[in-house]
């Protein structure tokens, strides 16, 4: 054996010792932002967001144009929304949205069915994911928030329950240049709070929503008439998470005989 010196360093292997680092850092980095996001989903159950991704994205893009940044935005309960305005937003975005806990799998698997080369998934969008991309992701086509959206959204769903999540979707929702939500929307287009607005002008409403700042409700396109027209046929029969709906459904069907 050959003498050592105490005082020369002795070298370490490196050459596998910094991939488990790195490794073991983005592991943490993760974990710290599902804590963070999941904290942020237990605190959105209970107070409202004070801003969104989108509202910010937006509010910086008209800023750059010279154009009002918000024009309305104002939060309601969800039962301030008559029971005939919340089945028509559902009948046009998410039917089944009473069955799922988040992805509907069955409207899924249609859309793959009949996709192309390049499928469009805006079918298989639920309210859940629709809320969640709002609260917490940004706009646009893109695979990997479609995934993340996926991800969170069953999670969510579960955390936030069926009331609170159409009750956060009908006040965060983008209704057209500045103007978010369905009380907004409403006194926007129709002059009047949602309150009052009849099951037509809600589908109106409703049918415009793929493309909020192209549309108007007051003058439906072609393909939004078709739609408008889907809601109206479909809505009274589109269950709804609020409370004692069942028995105004069931007196609504009472009435009518």
């Amino acid at each position: 054996m050959g003498y050592i010196c105490p005082l020369m360093p002795r070298r370490r292997p490196h050459s596998s010792s910094s991939t488990p680092t790195l490794r073991g850092r983005l592991w943490r980095g993760i974990k710290i932002v599902a804590i963070v996001w999941l904290l942020s989903v237990l605190i959105f159950r209970f107070i409202n967001p004070p801003v969104t991704p989108l509202i910010v994205i937006r509010a910086v893009e008209y800023w750059a144009k010279g154009k009002p940044t918000i024009k309305d935005w104002e939060w309601k309960p969800l039962s301030y929304y008559p029971l005939h305005v919340q089945q028509a937003i559902v009948a046009a975005e998410d039917a089944r949205f009473m069955e799922h806990w988040g992805i509907d799998l069955s409207a899924l698997g249609s859309v793959l069915e009949r996709a192309d080369d390049k499928p469009k998934l805006r079918g298989a969008s639920t309210i859940t994911m629709q809320t969640v991309k709002n609260v917490f992701l940004w706009p646009g086509r893109s695979y990997v928030r479609k995934v993340l959206e996926g991800v969170m959204a069953p999670i969510a769903g579960v955390l936030w329950g069926k009331r609170r999540t159409l009750e956060l979707y009908l006040n965060i929702i983008e209704w057209g240049e500045g103007v978010y939500g369905l009380e907004a929307a409403s006194k926007y287009y129709f002059g009047r709070p949602a309150n009052t607005l009849s099951t037509r002008e809600a589908a109106a409403l409703a049918a415009i929503l793929p493309s909020p700042r192209r549309l108007s409700p007051k003058s439906l396109s072609r393909v939004s008439e078709q739609r408008f027209d889907r809601i109206v046929r479909e809505a009274q029969s589109v269950a709804v998470p609020t409370r004692g709906a069942a028995s105004k459904q069931r007196a609504r069907r009472e009435d009518g005989r």
